[in-house]
């Protein structure tokens, strides 16, 4: 069983001309910038920032995404040379295909359906709380039955999806130009956040920066970093090893650079741009991550931070009602994109799956007209939706981040595998310092999973486990590769 067969980088790119699977080159640098950033700037700035400063690393959260924010650089140095070698669909599914070979691929592709599919529902959820919360402070409340936690079905979730995956069918270009508004509106009200806030810091705030590490109900049992059971340390929150803590859960505020990379094959000059979108969006979305966080545990004491809305809560504790409601606007603006992006990256790394034969080749075809893979956007539309109305997420949100965190320790490796093997390949773009750079992208990768909770681990194994079940009773024997008898 040759499950280790790679795809060369030739074939990949002869795919890509296939008339009944080719997807149009309609975007540039610009459009995957405001993409990157459409996906970025989301939940992790309107929840995350009050979370972690609370609960794991108080008004330190700052240096929080900073580490994250270095750790995503650092994969990002890699993504980069990848999709400007391989200007295919697919991310690191692609990528892993080229060097690896098809079983780690798969792996891959099935680690991506759980980040990305994942994600999109829960982030669905989130903006069905911020719309039935604008609703209600207007005088028209959901009935509980249709929204909130405790919803039989989450509709105004399940609607929003709808709508997207509209969106996305009619075309990649409208996806970026509804992409591009929404995300000139939350850019807008995060700058309002920092400006507005600035006038309202209290340097006693900042202190402790460092609060002192203590051992809480949140650490204990299962929900305990991995990292610090393995080593038998007390299992704590705030400290040094609070902050590292946090930046692992807040690491999910960065996801979606890598979306980036999934619309390399749509794009124009992806050899030039996809770069440009990928260190654009993350440059961008770091700096803004930091600010707003500096910003609102100067405005509130971080224990009296709200865990559910902490942006518009904190101007709401300074008097300022009428910026909440502007934040809320925001929100509502930004999740949208989140979906939107998490949607499309969904998408095509399916459609490169399938077009490979590991997932039905049917779904793989393009729509004439739209030149979009319109029959896997509908089939990823309806189980998102499904997902955001009828399942309660909770802490699942975490199984994101380790998936999205090993697909980046898989691109790592395959950077320098394919030095390795193909030296002859033209790169665009070169990570600096091979093998250092990839092998430290891979260490703090691999550290910031272990300091996820163990309860994530388990759950992660056992998605992984089906996973591996479902390659070797479908996808191996409908393999392309495994029908034309292709190896290394």
């Amino acid at each position: 069983m040759d499950i280790f067969r790679t795809k060369s980088v030739e074939q990949s790119i002869r795919d890509t001309e296939d008339p009944e699977h080719q997807l149009r080159k309609r975007l540039t640098a610009l459009d995957l910038t405001v993409f990157g950033i459409g996906v970025i700037i989301g939940t992790g700035i309107f929840v995350l920032t009050g979370q972690v400063a609370k609960d794991t690393a108080g008004p330190a959260v700052a240096l929080s995404f900073v580490v994250a924010g270095v750790v995503c650089g650092l994969a990002a140095l890699c993504y980069a040379e990848f999709a400007s070698t391989i200007p295919v669909a697919g991310s690191a599914y692609t990528f892993a295909f080229a060097t690896l070979g098809e079983f780690p691929a798969w792996v891959i592709g099935w680690d991506l359906l759980l980040e990305l599919a994942l994600a999109a529902a829960v982030v669905a959820v989130g903006w069905s709380g911020y719309f039935a919360s604008m609703l209600e402070s207007i005088g028209l409340p959901l009935p509980a039955a249709v929204a909130g936690d405790n919803a039989v079905i989450n509709l105004p979730a399940m609607i929003v999806v709808a709508i997207l995956t509209a969106v996305l069918v009619a075309g990649i270009k409208l996806s970026s130009r509804v992409n591009l508004i929404l995300v000139i509106t939350k850019v807008a009200v995060v700058l309002v956040v920092i400006v507005a806030g600035l006038f309202f810091v209290k340097a006693a705030n900042y202190t402790p920066f460092i609060p002192e590490a203590v051992s809480t109900a949140r650490v204990e049992g299962v929900k305990a970093p991995l990292f610090q059971v393995l080593f038998g340390i007390t299992p704590v929150a705030f400290g040094v090893l609070g902050i590292i803590s946090a930046a692992a859960i807040v690491f999910f505020a960065f996801i979606g650079f890598d979306v980036v990379a999934t619309a390399a094959e749509e794009t124009i000059t992806p050899q030039r741009d996809v770069p440009r979108g990928i260190f654009g969006s993350l440059a961008i979305c770091t700096v803004l991550y930091v600010a707003v966080s500096l910003v609102v545990v100067g405005m509130q004491n971080y224990t009296q931070l709200s865990t559910a809305a902490p942006l518009s809560d904190a101007f709401i504790a300074v008097g300022q009602d009428w910026l909440a409601t502007i934040i809320s606007l925001g929100a509502l603006a930004g999740l949208t994109t989140v979906v939107l992006v998490l949607l499309l990256g969904q998408t095509r790394v399916l459609f490169a799956m399938s077009r490979d034969g590991l997932v039905p080749r049917g779904l793989a075809r393009v729509h004439p007209r739209f030149g979009t893979p319109a029959r896997l956007t509908l089939v990823i539309g309806v189980v998102t939706m499904a997902l955001a109305g009828f399942v309660s997420f909770g802490e699942l949100a975490e199984l994101v981040n380790i998936g999205t965190l090993f697909a980046f320790v898989v691109v790592s490796i395959g950077v320098w595998v394919l030095r390795r093997t193909r030296p002859d390949l033209p790169r665009a773009f070169r990570v600096p310092l091979v093998p250092a750079l990839p092998i430290l992208s891979v260490l703090a990768c691999l550290y910031l999973m272990l300091n996820l909770p163990v309860e994530t681990w388990l759950r992660f194994v056992v998605w992984m486990v089906l996973g591996v079940l479902v390659y070797f009773g479908y996808s191996y024997r409908h393999s392309r590769a495994a029908r034309a008898g292709t190896g290394r």
